[in-house]
C-alpha cells in the first residue's frame, strides 16, 4: 500500500487532488496535514473521510513536530499548504512566509531526515512574471512581481536546491488558474459568481484586460499524478490548459451562464504589481502523456451548477466567516475610487 502524506488537503484543490487519488487509485492510504485556516474547511473532505485509508491531522507545516513522525511515514509527499492570495499578499506578508518558505523548508529537511520517495511542491505560473507575448516553459528565469509569487518562487529554488545538494527525489508543478469546486469565494470566478447570484457588484481589476489560462481544477489533479508516476526526479512541469481568457470576458461569461445583467461590472483601481498575463507551455507533461480533458465552457458551466447546488457552502463563508468579512472590508477600502 502507497503512502501519501497530502499537506493542505483541506483546501481547494487539495481536497479535490484527494479526492482523485481516492477515485483513481487502489491500495492507498492517506493522511491530510491541514492549519485550518480561513481556506482550509474540513467539510471539504467529508466524502473521503469515509474511507478506512483516511487520515485528518491538524497542524502547521512550519511545526516540524507535527511534521516530522507524518513524514517519516509517507512514501509520498505533496505540498499544496501554502498562503496564496495575491491581495491578501499585498495587505501583509507575514504568514505567507511562515507557510510558503518556512513551512516547506521544515517538510524537506522531514523528508532529508527520514526519506521518501517522491516529495511534490505545488507551484504556480505566477512565478514566471507576466508573459507578454509567447508562453512560459520550465527553464524560463523566474520574475514574480508580488510578495506571493515571490515566496513561491523562493520555495521553487528551496526545493531545487535539496535535490542538487542532497539527491532528495523532488519535483515541482506549476499549473495555470484553478477553477472548480470547493473554491473559495475570494478568488475571481467563485467571488463573482455568489456576488452575481447576490446582485452585487462585481469589482473588477483595471479594464478588466488582463488574461489568465484557466484550467479546471480536476486535470490539475491528473496532471499531478501524472508527474507523480512518470516525471523525474528534480524536474519542473507546467500544467495549463490553454484556455486563455480575460478576465473581462470571463467576467461576461458568469453574468451570462445565471443570466444577471452585465451593469454589476464595476471596474475599479488596479492592484499593485498586477500582472498582464500568464500563459503556460505545457508541452513537456504533454510527452508524459497527460492532456487536459475539460472542455472550458462545459467545467464552466459544472462549476456554477455546483455553486448553485451548494450555496450553504459558501454563504457560511461570506455571512459567517470572520476573516473573510475583515478581508472584503480592506478589499473594498482599499479599491474605493477606481
Amino acid at each position: 500500500m502507497q503512502k501519501y502524506l497530502v499537506t493542505g488537503g483541506a483546501g481547494f484543490i487539495g481536497c479535490n487532488y484527494v479526492k482523485y487519488l481516492f477515485k483513481n487509485k487502489k491500495d492507498i492510504d492517506v493522511t491530510v496535514l491541514d492549519k485550518l485556516t480561513y481556506s482550509g474547511n474540513r467539510e471539504n473532505l467529508r466524502e473521503p473521510g469515509e474511507n478506512k485509508t483516511f487520515k485528518f491531522v491538524e497542524g502547521d507545516i512550519a511545526d516540524a513536530k507535527v511534521v516530522k513522525p507524518l513524514v517519516k511515514e509517507a512514501d509520498v509527499v505533496v505540498n499544496f499548504a501554502a498562503e496564496t492570495h495575491v491581495d491578501r499578499s499585498i495587505m501583509g506578508s507575514d504568514e505567507l512566509i511562515m507557510t510558503n518558505v518556512y513551512g516547506v523548508y521544515i517538510l524537506l529537511e522531514a523528508a532529508r531526515e527520514y526519506g521518501v520517495d517522491c516529495f511534490l511542491q505545488i507551484s504556480t505560473d505566477e512565478v514566471y512574471g507576466s508573459v507578454e507575448s509567447g508562453s512560459s516553459v520550465e527553464s524560463d528565469h523566474l520574475k514574480p512581481r508580488n510578495p506571493y509569487s515571490a515566496s513561491k518562487a523562493g520555495a521553487d529554488h528551496l526545493v531545487l536546491s535539496f535535490y542538487n545538494t542532497y539527491k532528495l527525489p523532488v519535483r515541482i508543478t506549476r499549473s495555470s488558474n484553478n477553477f472548480g469546486p470547493y473554491q473559495y469565494p475570494e478568488k475571481l470566478i467563485p467571488f463573482f459568481l455568489t456576488n452575481a447570484l447576490e446582485d452585487k457588484p462585481l469589482p473588477l481589476y483595471g479594464d478588466g484586460t488582463n488574461v489568465r489560462d484557466w484550467l479546471y481544477v480536476e486535470d490539475n489533479c491528473s496532471g499531478i499524478q501524472t508527474v507523480i508516476e512518470k516525471g523525474k526526479d528534480g524536474e519542473i512541469y507546467n500544467i495549463g490548459a490553454g484556455n486563455e481568457i480575460s478576465n473581462l470576458k470571463i467576467t461576461k461569461n458568469i453574468l451570462r451562464v445565471v443570466e444577471k445583467p452585465e451593469s454589476l461590472i464595476t471596474f475599479v483601481r488596479d492592484r499593485p504589481g498586477h500582472d498582464k498575463r500568464y500563459s503556460l507551455d505545457s508541452r513537456k507533461l504533454h510527452k508524459l502523456g497527460w492532456k487536459p480533458e475539460a472542455e472550458f465552457e462545459e467545467a464552466l458551466e459544472y462549476t456554477i451548477k455546483w455553486y448553485l447546488d451548494n450555496e450553504d457552502w459558501w454563504d457560511a463563508i461570506k455571512k459567517k466567516s470572520r476573516e473573510y468579512k475583515e478581508f472584503m472590508d480592506n478589499y473594498y477600502k482599499d479599491r474605493k475610487g477606481g
